[in-house]
């Protein structure tokens, strides 16, 4: 039964090494090589996210061949904009482990 509750954000929403139509959701400045969920956990939390749940054992529909991961979050506002903060977040992280 479908939760309209909760948001579901996934790993791919954000990996820079997908195209579109394999199931990335931001433009490509928008988005990182090879997110861990790790890194997605802690972005989220940076971003004023409260996470309901975390699965790293879960494969994203559009690539049933490798595994992926996702965190769960209540709903609060559209979901872009909180792949938009999220992704801020995200490359924020990156850039400051880069240095």
């Amino acid at each position: 039964m479908k939760d309209y509750e909760h948001i579901v954000i996934w790993l791919d929403y954000f990996n820079r090494n997908l195209k579109k139509s394999k199931g990335r959701r931001q433009g490509l400045e928008k988005c990182i090589f090879d997110p861990s969920l790790k890194e997605l956990i802690d972005a989220t939390k940076v971003a004023g996210f409260e996470i309901t749940e975390s699965n790293d054992k879960v494969r994203f529909p559009k690539r049933p061949f490798v595994r992926s991961g996702y965190v769960v979050l209540p709903k609060g506002s559209p979901k872009t904009k909180i792949l938009n903060k999220i992704s801020e977040k995200l490359i924020l992280k990156r850039s400051k482990q880069s240095k």
